[in-house]
């Protein structure tokens, strides 16, 4: 992190609200579902698919889990009915995962019995360390309910080789492969950025040599190139791998990946918990603080 993006993280709590609402913006498609629809048919029209997201995770009761459950299925009804190329995404401790393991798994079954009927994809997304084998247990009980789930691997994360030949190829579950946000101890998560963008190379390769669908979730251009010259050498197709961005960040990548001719999904959150969200995600990630901050000082030329 450089000088100038620990600044901007050190300053975000004295920003005010609508200052980070007008920034923030361009990574979240409001707080309604209408919002996400509507976001998801300009993504769809410009050739990429889309991950719809509802806003919240960690929450500390059971019935506000309840709620995030119910949240989900007027999304799984919109994708079917505006005909719109997406999926959903869902944070397992939003449907209780921290509090309740088999209430969570109540959860996700009613999320899934209104995904039945269509056959749509659930991803379920990985949290931070102390939530990674439930996460895993998790996707493995619902897999035996409804096979169309996939999980994500993180490639900060030391187990993760592991993970992947222990687990997913086996099953050849579809994963979304990212580097990682949380903040996590040396222990159990690698620190320097070349070791990670190498454990992600890694991983990326060993995933598709054997035959696991991929979406490689990733806004590094090098990461980008690495996984194009890997698919040219596998010899894939484009149904065989696809590649997955945050809406908002590198828009012009996403777009070059498009023309190239591969398979691009936007996460797409929405929600009313969108400021939450957005002071998360750019503490964890101070290079994404820094883009925000040179907006507004552009902005304000």
């Amino acid at each position: 992190m450089n000088l100038f993006d620990r600044l901007v993280v050190a300053t975000m709590p004295f920003v005010p609200k609508p200052m980070v609402r007008h920034f923030a913006d361009p990574y979240i498609a409001g707080e309604t579902l209408q919002h996400a629809i509507d976001q998801v048919k300009q993504l769809n029209q410009e050739g990429a698919m889309a991950t719809i997201d509802v806003l919240g995770e960690a929450v500390t009761s059971m019935t506000e889990a309840n709620r995030a459950a119910d949240s989900y299925l007027p999304v799984i009804e919109a994708i079917e009915r505006e005909k719109l190329d997406a999926n959903i995404s869902i944070k397992p401790t939003m449907l209780g995962l921290g509090l309740d393991y088999k209430g969570c798994v109540a959860n996700f079954t009613r999320v899934i019995d209104a995904l039945r009927p269509y056959n749509n994809f659930l991803r379920v997304d990985m949290e931070d360390s102390p939530y990674t084998s439930l996460t895993l247990d998790l996707v493995d009980e619902l897999r035996k309910l409804y096979p169309n789930i996939g999980l994500v691997l993180q490639a900060y994360m030391r187990r993760s080789m592991n993970d992947l030949k222990d687990r997913v190829i086996p099953e050849k579950i579809n994963i979304r492969l990212c580097k990682g946000i949380y903040v996590e101890p040396a222990r159990v998560a690698y620190k320097d950025f070349d070791v990670v963008r190498k454990n992600y190379t890694a991983l990326l390769k060993t995933a598709l040599s054997n035959g696991v669908y991929v979406g490689i979730a990733t806004h590094d251009e090098m990461l980008v190139w690495e996984a194009f010259n890997m698919i040219d050498e596998l010899g894939l197709k484009p149904d065989q791998y696809e590649f997955q961005m945050l809406l908002g960040v590198t828009p012009e990548l996403r777009r070059t990946i498009i023309r190239e001719g591969h398979r691009m999904r936007v996460y797409v959150p929405f929600g009313e918990d969108w400021y939450a969200y957005s002071s998360r995600r750019l503490k964890e990630n101070p290079k994404v603080a820094g883009y925000v901050m040179k907006d507004i000082l552009k902005f304000k030329r």
